[in-house]
């Protein structure tokens, strides 16, 4: 009969070290429509048949470029922002390790030796004693039976920040490299403005030279001539401008991979408007960004760990029991400390009831609650930012093919104009002013052409970031809590 009555309060005792408080989590909806905008500026479904998936490539297989990819492999070991972010990742994993070590009591192993005197007023011989005291032990100190979950939900809590930071590496990566393709692209467009403009102010140079040449036999006027000198002047200022720009793109650069660049980088590379550097990509569903994007898992961690947070404070209302305990062997003489009736040992158990703390407990649930809403109004605002940047960079895709087209078209037919001025011209029959005119329009239509397709390749990397990247890394943080759990 005695028994089973002791092995009653041994079952208690296991069924509430298993308890937890944390409340049932369960993700909503996603909060925008299933399938991606539809309308004239949308290619439609069937234009991406054929088009490789996301989850098929890497950054390697979407750039094409293999100097864009070195400059992207060099940023991804020497860039400082990621180098940071990734030991941000090891503060999170060394802080769950910490965590995790509290469900776990901790033994200490000690020895102390204390000489003590005694005046003769405290002893029973009425004469002055010393005494010595040599102990060694082995004990835990205030280990907190987690009967109630409290601990197991801030190590869960830890776990999902944890995994909140892996998933903010992994965002950080993947912006890296949307910034250098960027950069790189932003750097031969700068290149190629720059070499436009300087072929347009010798192209300027020459008309004002043939002006001032007519001007002298009497066959153009001054204003011909001030107006010539006034298209080389200002392409003289564009030449400065895109200097510039140049060098800074350059810089930029530079910074985003963390060394510096050769001095011909470059200088080979296709332009803009011939290259093919990127691949194109077929966006999948709205509901495939809850798996590549990691911005959105890291919202869903932080989500998570909010809501570990509330079986914490909930735990708080509960009684806590800690435990300190110690054993070893104590004698007044270092040669006896080993022999037998030495040993000695302490337990210490202690019981924490709450009962008046002036509503602290009921406010810190109450913020964790809160806390938890604020979560997940940023996970689903997350969401709902991710289908934007998708269907903003799907609705460029459609619309800018056909903007390059009209602009090449553009281009075509302001140099026929511009030649035909020219030869006019130089025949008498229109004034310089013409030809003025078409050498401008000429070359805002080629500056414009040049930026319509950097802004299309950039969009095609825009949609590579909005898309959640390529795979290589997926489930990092996952393969990451498993080896931390091995350790």
């Amino acid at each position: 009969m005695s028994r089973p009555r002791f092995l009653a309060p041994a079952a208690l005792v296991l069924l509430l070290a298993g308890c937890s408080l944390t409340p049932p989590l369960e993700l909503p909806a996603p909060p925008v429509a299933g399938d991606w905008p539809g309308g004239p500026a949308y290619q439609p479904v069937a234009a991406a048949v054929g088009e490789p998936h996301l989850a098929e490539l890497d950054w390697r297989g979407f750039f094409r470029s293999p100097e864009l990819q070195a400059v992207i492999g060099r940023a991804l070991e020497n860039n400082r922002d990621l180098r940071v972010a990734a030991l941000r990742v090891e503060q999170a994993r060394a802080d769950y390790r910490v965590s995790r070590a509290e469900r776990y009591p901790t033994l200490d192993a000690g020895g102390s030796f204390t000489r003590q005197r005694t005046g003769q007023d405290f002893t029973t011989s009425g004469r002055p004693e010393v005494s010595n005291d040599y102990r060694a032990n082995l004990g835990t100190t205030a280990f907190e039976l987690d009967f109630f979950g409290r601990v197991r939900s801030l190590n869960e809590q830890a776990l999902e920040q944890y995994l909140a930071t892996e998933e903010a590496r992994r965002s950080a990566q993947i912006a890296l490299i949307a910034e250098v393709a960027g950069a790189y692209l932003t750097l031969l467009a700068d290149r190629e403005l720059l070499v436009l403009t300087e072929a347009t102010l010798e192209a300027h140079q020459e008309s004002y030279g043939l002006t001032s040449t007519l001007f002298d036999q009497g066959l153009a006027t001054s204003l011909d001539v001030a107006q010539a000198r006034t298209a080389v002047e200002t392409a003289r200022a564009n030449r400065a401008l895109y200097s510039r720009r140049l060098a800074q793109a350059r810089n930029a650069l530079e910074l985003l991979v963390g060394e510096p660049l050769p001095g011909d980088f470059g200088l080979e590379a296709p332009t803009v408007v011939t290259a093919d550097f990127v691949a194109e990509l077929s966006p999948g569903l709205p509901s495939d960004l809850l798996l590549r994007r990691p911005d959105l898992r890291q919202a869903e961690h932080s989500l998570r760990a909010a809501n570990a947070s509330i079986g914490a404070a909930r735990a708080a209302f509960w009684p806590s029991i800690t435990l300190t305990a110690s054993g070893g062997l104590a004698s007044g003489a270092l040669s006896s400390l080993f022999q037998a009736g030495s040993g000695v040992w302490a337990f210490a158990p202690s019981i924490d009831l709450p009962i008046f703390d002036a509503g602290r407990r009921e406010a810190n649930l109450e913020s964790s609650r809160v806390e938890r809403e604020i979560a997940l109004a940023q996970y689903e605002q997350a969401i709902q930012t991710a289908f934007r940047e998708v269907a903003d960079a799907l609705a460029a895709r459609g619309t800018l093919d056909e903007q390059i087209a009209a602009q090449a078209s553009l281009v075509e037919a302001t140099r026929t104009s511009y030649d035909l001025s020219v030869l006019r011209f130089a025949q008498g029959l229109d004034a310089y002013l013409a030809t003025l005119d078409s050498q401008r329009e000429l070359y805002a239509a080629q500056q414009a052409l040049i930026s319509l397709e950097l802004e299309r390749l950039s969009n095609l990397v825009t949609l590579y970031k909005a898309l959640g990247g390529g795979v290589g890394e997926e489930g990092e943080a996952q393969k990451s809590f498993a080896s931390l759990s091995a350790s």
